[in-house]
């Protein structure tokens, strides 16, 4: 690979996550349920994926089989489930704090993998989630103190979403071949199919600044987001996009900072610093490494 080719993964995949990170602040200034927002996140989603795909030439007959279709389209109503309860906790709990908790989402892939895939977790594996778990009890206990049962509902829900992150990470994982902007083309087209039902017509925006929110989550925060990650992740090592990854929940708890003023206590500051810590560990195959008496190498 190409210096040049490394610099414009980066690139990519910086941008990619620093828009990740804006996601909670357009969801709420659009002034809509969770279920609105995720629907006409879909719809523009879905019709600028198409426009992108068919550009490229990625429509081609012959992709999916009725299995890996039927994978497909179990992978997208989990990813679309995710979205509703992740924005959902952002209202009843904050953007920061749901995000910190969206986090543990590496833990439960090492879970289900262990699962369903046959993947035994390494010992240091096990020892980051138990940190994990640790911060997040500490976030969660703290939380049902001080913030009241919509608040710890909330975190709850985080947790839910992160959950069927790793649902859909699994089942992706047994597609092989498709190009993911088409899987994603599937998944959205899906959830516009899924959230009709759910829609409330009578409740759309009256602002054009809500519409213009919408229409971004869809064609800023879905296609040109999952292009520029995918394109990212075809150029970068794993370490590179793993490490890169943190950069999504930085700007969110920064843009809730500046935007909505939350700021997070000692205890909370804590217990999100464990999340971040072990699904750093986890992410980039951190080792842990006991001291004995002697020095490694000395004569």
């Amino acid at each position: 690979m190409s210096p040049s080719s490394d610099r414009v993964g980066l690139a990519q995949m910086a941008a990619a996550m620093t828009l990740s990170g804006t996601l909670g602040v357009f969801v709420l200034e659009s002034g809509q349920s969770a279920w609105n927002v995720v629907f006409f996140r879909c719809v523009f989603g879905a019709l600028s994926l198409l426009l992108y795909c068919w550009a490229r030439g990625l429509l081609k007959p012959g992709l999916f089989t009725a299995r890996s279709l039927a994978l497909a389209l179990a992978a997208g109503a989990a990813l679309v489930l995710n979205w509703v309860l992740l924005f959902s906790a952002y209202r009843l709990a904050s953007i920061s704090l749901a995000t910190a908790v969206y986090n543990v989402q590496p833990f439960f892939l090492i879970g289900l993998g262990a699962l369903f895939l046959g993947e035994r977790p390494t010992r240091g594996k096990l020892a980051w989630s138990v940190l994990a778990f640790a911060g997040l009890l500490l976030v969660l206990k703290l939380s049902s103190d001080h913030g009241g049962g919509a608040y710890l509902s909330g975190l709850l829900l985080g947790l839910g979403a992160a959950a069927l992150y790793g649902v859909t990470a699994v089942i992706v994982k047994r597609l092989k071949g498709i190009p993911p902007q088409v899987l994603a083309l599937v998944q959205v087209t899906l959830g516009a199919l899924m959230l009709l039902p759910m829609a409330d017509f009578q409740a759309l925006p009256a602002a054009p600044l809500q519409w213009g929110c919408l229409v971004a989550l869809g064609l800023v925060h879905t296609c040109l987001m999952y292009i520029l990650m995918y394109s990212a992740i075809q150029k970068l090592p794993t370490t590179s996009t793993a490490a890169l990854s943190f950069i999504y929940p930085a700007v969110a708890i920064l843009l809730d900072l500046l935007v909505y003023g939350h700021r997070m206590d000692a205890t909370q500051v804590l217990g999100v610093a464990m999340i971040f810590l072990a699904a750093a560990g986890v992410s980039l195959n951190w080792q842990w490494r006991l001291r004995s008496g002697a020095r490694p190498g000395a004569a």
